[in-house]
């Protein structure tokens, strides 16, 4: 099938610019061209645009994508697991970098014992004071904002490599349980819900239940929450939600 410039851009989502360029520079030249001379491009263009996107997501100049996808000895299947290892090593970052925020801000208020590298060390690009003034104005006369910042004052680095940890093996868990298809409301999914309420009361403050579901529910309203959740994966934060809702259910 022939597919259009146009046609091409609106399902890959760039520009006609876009293909332009990469067509001058010879990344990706349509296999085929109209008696007026118009690009035209069949399923194959279309399946070598989808690995420039991919590569491009990772952070590939275009010129190394070129050497890549021209490689004689490397076929599509050996493009794919190139790709899967690449996102898997991203998605584990990530992941890192999304524990370290969630215990910043869970913890509140940020005046924690660190030295500067110390804190480097734990959080990492994380700054773990960006939303403290928020968080002192939304929940600065709660029980749960008192506590949190008694006790977040009160840790170690040792204490935040702990908590680090252990929201690393959780995050990873919920991760694969999510990939696997396992559904939310499954004894597996609840338990990792209820395990994410036990971090928080073990290490911040007394996560009731109540307590519990409105932090899933903020997870969701909130965008930046959301847009923490879906950069370890897709559909994390509306997962997340939904087992902490079934296992306060379950528990009710």
């Amino acid at each position: 099938m022939a597919y259009t410039v146009g046609q091409v851009a609106k399902a890959a989502r760039v520009t006609v610019r876009t293909l332009h360029h990469y067509d001058g520079i010879g990344l990706l030249s349509p296999s085929g061209r109209t008696p007026a001379g118009y690009r035209r491009y069949d399923d194959a263009d279309l399946e070598r645009l989808q690995h420039i996107r991919f590569y491009r997501e990772l952070g590939f100049p275009l010129e190394e994508i070129a050497v890549i996808l021209d490689d004689p000895d490397a076929d599509p299947a050996a493009h794919l697991r190139r790709q899967h290892d690449l996102l898997s090593g991203r998605i584990g970052k990530l992941q890192e970098m999304v524990a370290a925020i969630e215990i910043a801000m869970e913890a509140r208020r940020m005046e924690i014992n660190l030295t500067p590298e110390e804190r480097f060390e734990v959080f990492g690009d994380a700054d773990p004071e960006e939303h403290a003034e928020e968080a002192r104005q939304r929940w600065g006369d709660t029980e749960a904002y008192r506590v949190s910042t008694r006790r977040a004052a009160s840790y170690s680095k040792e204490d935040w490599l702990r908590i680090k940890t252990e929201q690393d093996n959780w995050g990873r868990r919920i991760v694969a349980a999510l990939t696997a298809g396992t559904p939310a409301d499954s004894a597996e999914a609840m338990a990792l819900a209820e395990e994410h309420r036990q971090l928080i009361v073990r290490w911040f403050y007394d996560c009731s239940y109540e307590v519990h579901t409105g932090l899933a529910d903020m997870y969701l309203a909130d965008p930046r929450f959301t847009a923490y959740y879906e950069k370890i994966a897709p559909g994390l934060a509306e997962y997340l939600a939904e087992a902490i809702h079934a296992n306060a259910i379950s528990r009710a």
